[in-house]
């Protein structure tokens, strides 16, 4: 039986999660790739897409906002817990519709406390791998929020408290790079010099915080834990690099047969 493969794309609120879905969704029917896109946000409202399966069937925030008086932080933890309490039911018989070359997407909420802080997706990923699926994270940063060097490494941490409480392969992706006006400053992220982060960040903070940011550069250049992928779509080649990467992450197309043409053999 050959495993699912399974992408779930995590990013903060502004990173254009949805964008990014609707232009794989574009690039895949190009190329001829069948994917199917999962709406794991009950916040969720309009789509350019088709959507294979939409936690709004189950739950809905303005639904649970207005029937039990929750704001809106407080009612999307809701409503992903009622996901999590509904994995056996909901989950299993909507992937029960898709066969084992099936390619799935998961589109987050954007809020970070959901991947780092409470423990919904990390079971939602392990209910996912006992269903044989290859799942790996996506996760989007915006370019035009890498302004300097502090914020970078803010994005860093965000990206590895992601790793830590998943515990999966991660894309990490700079999204916005078609509206980022100063493209040559966020390049400069792409493959930062250790010493020049830690001189920059040493400049902006305060004199007692030199221990902490030596700390946090060693962390993220030592370990070499954290990368990102610039992605411009205008771009067809960035997507297809993008996608390539995701592929390596979840070994997809590996098991698949390798495909022989047969020639007729001509007369001499």
């Amino acid at each position: 039986m050959f495993p699912f493969n399974d992408p779930i794309l995590l990013g903060s609120r502004g990173t254009r999660s949805s964008t990014y879905c609707s232009s794989l969704h574009e690039h895949c029917t190009t190329i001829g790739r069948n994917i199917n896109i999962v709406n794991l946000d009950p916040a969720a409202e309009n789509f350019d897409y088709p959507v294979a399966m939409d936690i709004r069937e189950l739950v809905s925030l303005e639904d649970v906002m207005e029937e039990l008086g929750l704001g809106p932080n407080g009612g999307l933890l809701y409503c992903m817990e009622h996901l999590e309490d509904n994995l056996d039911e909901w989950l299993t018989e909507e992937l029960d519709n898709y066969t084992d070359d099936d390619y799935l997407v998961f589109d987050c909420p954007g809020q970070i406390e959901l991947f780092s802080h409470v423990p919904v997706l990390r079971n939602f990923v392990e209910h996912l791998q006992r269903k044989n699926f290859k799942v790996c994270v996506v996760y989007l940063l915006d370019s035009q929020f890498i302004t300097d060097v502090t914020k970078f490494i803010s994005g860093c941490m965000a990206s590895l408290s992601a790793m830590i409480q998943l515990e999966l392969p991660h894309v990490n992706i700079f999204s916005k790079m078609d509206l980022a006006p100063r493209k040559k400053d966020i390049e400069d992220f792409l493959y930062p010099e250790p010493q020049v982060l830690l001189s920059e960040l040493n400049q902006r903070m305060a004199p007692q915080f030199a221990k902490l940011n030596k700390s946090l550069i060693e962390l993220v250049d030592d370990y070499s834990m954290v990368s990102f992928v610039p992605l411009d779509l205008r771009k067809s080649s960035s997507m297809s690099y993008v996608l390539a990467q995701i592929d390596t992450c979840i070994q997809f197309g590996e098991d698949a047969d390798v495909k022989v043409k047969e020639f007729d053999q001509e007369d001499d």
